[in-house]
């Protein structure tokens, strides 16, 4: 099935088993969020987030928000064997085009540093690596 036709909807929670799998199977990908952080998630950034399907199966997500100034993707994979079709690039664009019409000029990803497979899709696709900034987390 991997060559039937590739539909990009919005992420729904119904989503969120299948989605936690694939993100958590894609190498560099680190998910933890529970049912209720990622609904409210979707439920704060209405339209945002996406999932690529092909036919029931899951190709492709991500996560996306925004704080009303700025933009930020999470957690984007393509299942493997959907890779290298522009998948991943397509529920980008669908982000960025929705961040757009919301008025945000700018959108952050956040990589962890040994993955290079996505820091190679981030480049190839014309995003920019900050060496200015350091990221600081807190646990609460």
């Amino acid at each position: 099935m991997p060559d039937a036709p590739i539909t990009i909807r919005e992420m729904t929670i119904a989503d969120y088993d299948t989605v936690m799998r694939l993100w958590n199977s894609a190498p560099g990908v680190r998910a933890a969020e529970t049912s209720d952080e990622l609904e409210r998630m979707l439920q704060r950034n209405p339209g945002l987030s996406g999932v690529a399907c092909c036919g029931n199966e899951l190709a492709g997500a991500v996560l996306c928000g925004q704080d009303g100034r700025r933009g930020y993707l999470y957690h984007l994979a393509v299942a493997d064997a959907f890779r290298r079709r522009g998948i991943g690039r397509q529920l980008v664009d669908r982000c960025l085009d929705r961040l757009r019409d919301l008025g945000i000029r700018r959108c952050t990803i956040f990589l962890i540093t040994d993955n290079a497979h996505g820091e190679s899709f981030w480049r190839e696709t014309g995003w920019r690596e900050r060496t200015d900034l350091k990221a600081f987390a807190k646990d609460l």
